[in-house]
């Protein structure tokens, strides 16, 4: 008997149905870019309390690297990404997603039109993020903000309701020489020049009187930890990464609470 008349094997066990039996069920909504989704992934292992494989949070991913650039987007250089990343949200709606996150900072300026698009609840980067900021600065607290052009632009930290929190933004200099750079640097998985370059701009941070620097663009953790730095920093996608990982785990212990 040849491999193509090799009869089927039959499954052991009962089986069943995946997702539906599981519940909890978190949809990554990447690609923007691909380290950056690989990282939230791993930070999000990290803050699992898992002692087996079937401990961890059920996960569906779509990494679609196409979607259109968000910064060019924003500028009004280049295509809206949001029929791409609607898309691409559709997929884990079909996967069994119960809830969505998008480890990417420029694409939360089109979070409420895409939630409407896929009908799911969604996690705000930008919210939990600003959360960490308080709790590690505290009231009054100067917070430094590492992010592209087009999210400090837009306003998406900087307008974000919340109390007491003086902003310390990189100079233009700063975002053309280092910030930006670092940011392209990480994309082209040239990871020493861009912690280089990104520290920099965190030394001058903490030079004009930051407490704090919250990493507001989901690859510059790719390339730059606490351990590297002279002050706290606030990782972004660390703190949806654990927002996410409580969600899935109260869920499955409750599964009869509504989704939202």
């Amino acid at each position: 008997m040849n491999a193509i008349d090799l009869p089927p094997r039959t499954a052991r066990g009962a089986g069943s149905a995946w997702p539906d039996a599981t519940g909890g069920v978190v949809g990554i909504l990447g690609g923007m870019g691909p380290l950056a989704t690989l990282d939230f992934m791993r930070k999000m292992l990290a803050a699992t309390p898992a002692a087996i494989d079937q401990e961890h949070v059920p996960v569906v991913v779509s990494s679609i690297p196409q979607v259109p650039d968000r910064t060019r987007a924003f500028r009004g250089e280049g295509d809206s990404p949001l029929a791409a990343m609607v898309a691409s949200g559709r997929r884990l709606v079909a996967a069994g997603a119960e809830l969505v996150v998008m480890p990417c900072n420029t694409a939360h300026l089109w979070f409420d039109e895409l939630q409407d698009a896929l009908g799911l609840p969604m996690l705000h980067l930008v919210d939990a993020a600003l959360e960490d900021a308080v709790a590690q600065a505290g009231d009054g607290g100067r917070i430094g903000l590492l992010a592209t052009d087009a999210t400090l632009a837009s306003g998406l930290y900087l307008n974000r309701a919340m109390s007491g929190v003086q902003w310390l933004l990189p100079t233009a200099g700063e975002m053309l020489e280092r910030v930006m750079p670092g940011i392209a640097a990480v994309k082209a998985g040239r990871l020493p020049q861009a912690r280089e370059l990104l520290l920099a701009a965190v030394d001058a941070l903490q030079r004009r009187g930051a407490s704090a620097v919250v990493l507001g663009c989901t690859e510059i953790p790719v390339a730059l930890d606490t351990a590297d730095a002279p002050l706290p920093l606030v990782d972004a996608t660390g703190a949806l990464a654990r927002r996410a990982v409580a969600w899935s785990m109260e869920r499955r212990r409750n599964p009869a609470v509504p989704r939202q």
